[in-house]
């Protein structure tokens, strides 16, 4: 069942308030199950949007403490109970009507002792406040500010929240962080893969590989080395070490799971459907994907992975209508946000000169350097076709340079004349 709702879920991603109508219609199934495929079907319709009222709510899920309201009425019924039974012992006998009236109060008292019993309902409450923390890293993966107000969200969450929270807590962090080796955040979830509890220490294991997939990062291929000296006895664990260790040279550094796009501002939903369903199975992993018999689950992160490469392609001469690669020199540097700003700004910083193709890590940007092709994509990321610039002249200089410096030269005679022929006046 939790996979249907997974389902569901995925169906409605990026719908935002389209899902309204459906949400408030899953409230209405049985609780335990309504409030969490309710919840789940919420979180996918926001993914990336950053909308920080449906954070919001969703830690005030994560707030609610269920376990706490049933205790004090409990110890109440076990306190009366001994008290009556102290009362009406069941083996005195009493002549008469009164020694039946006794061994009836006995046995009513005893029925009216509560046994202690589990909460039906607990598991599937504490699902849904797992998913709430999902939510949170899913929403707030797609912008800067949002996904840095969470890192504080997530340590608050960890110190103060239950079990079930904290085990939901570094899949949430790999989220708003995949394949962005952010040091803060590799050292939180390093802390983490030497919890107590082995599976959070199992989830931060995974999210490590998450976080630093495709990217070669040394410092993390050092701590899953330790790790995997650490967890040696352990053979789960030490299977999601080489997991990790093989996400994080994912495509030999070539790839990467980053669902974003397009100077991220488009998102892919088919790489955040992986993402999240990986994450999603993980919530119960020893029940799913750690058993003998779900593994498969695992390649859910297939459709999240894609190239980080930038090639370019021109029209072949020979061969009209198809393309081949060609070789041009590009500027790879850190992106600059230009938004607003007058003129032509640069829109990178600390670049350095490449000749195609070349590898583009998270937030850089490249940028033709040389005038002789036109992008025809305004994003030059992945596979991007260039034509020839008609304006260049095939000796290397540009033909508007031409025509500017021209330009230049015949107003510079002309002031020249007019300033001869004020002088000559006076």
């Amino acid at each position: 069942m939790r996979f249907v709702a997974l389902g569901m879920g995925l169906i409605f991603l990026g719908t935002q308030d389209k899902s309204d109508v459906f949400v408030e219609s899953l409230r209405s199934l049985p609780e335990p199950f309504g409030s969490m495929v309710s919840t789940l079907v919420e979180v996918c319709a926001y993914a990336g949007t950053g909308n920080v009222l449906k954070i919001q709510k969703l830690l005030h899920l994560c707030s609610e403490h269920y376990e706490a309201k049933e205790e004090p009425k409990k110890n109440k019924l076990r306190k009366k109970g001994p008290t009556n039974l102290e009362r009406f012992p069941s083996g005195s006998r009493i002549s008469g009507t009164s020694g039946s009236g006794s061994s009836n109060q006995s046995v009513s008292a005893r029925r009216s002792t509560p046994l202690p019993q589990k909460d039906p309902h607990k598991e599937d409450l504490s699902t849904q406040q797992a998913v709430a923390v999902l939510g949170i890293g899913l929403i707030s993966m797609g912008e800067e500010v949002g996904s840095q107000m969470s890192l504080r969200t997530f340590g608050h969450l960890m110190r103060y929240g239950e079990p079930v929270i904290r085990r939901a807590v570094p899949l949430a962090l790999a989220l708003i962080s995949i394949s962005n080796p952010q040091l803060n955040i590799l050292e939180t979830l390093s802390k983490y893969s030497h919890d107590s509890d082995a599976e959070t220490a199992h989830n931060a294991i995974l999210a490590m590989g998450l976080v630093g997939a495709g990217t070669n990062n040394a410092r993390l291929v050092s701590m899953l080395r330790q790790l995997a000296t650490y967890h040696h006895k352990d053979q789960i664990s030490l299977m999601l070490v080489r997991l990790a260790q093989g996400l994080t040279h994912l495509g030999k550094g070539t790839m990467t799971l980053n669902p974003f796009h397009s100077d991220r501002q488009l998102m892919c939903p088919a790489a955040v459907a992986g993402l999240f369903a990986t994450c999603f199975a993980f919530l119960d992993g020893n029940n799913s994907v750690l058993n003998s018999r779900q593994h498969y689950l695992l390649y859910s992160l297939v459709p999240a992975m894609q190239p980080r490469h930038l090639i370019t392609l021109v029209e072949d001469d020979d061969r009209p209508g198809n393309l081949k690669q060609v070789s041009v020199s590009v500027r790879v540097g850190q992106a600059v946000d230009v938004v607003a700003q007058a003129g032509k700004p640069k829109t990178i910083t600390g670049f350095q000169t490449h000749t195609t193709p070349v590898l583009l890590a998270y937030g850089e940007r490249a940028e033709l350097a040389t005038e002789e092709y036109l992008p025809l994509s305004p994003y030059l990321e992945g596979l991007v076709i260039l034509t020839k610039n008609p304006d260049y002249d095939s000796h290397g200089y540009p033909r508007q340079q031409e025509i500017a410096a021209f330009n230049l030269f015949v107003m510079f005679e002309a002031v020249n004349g007019i300033v001869y022929t004020i002088n000559s006046l006076y």
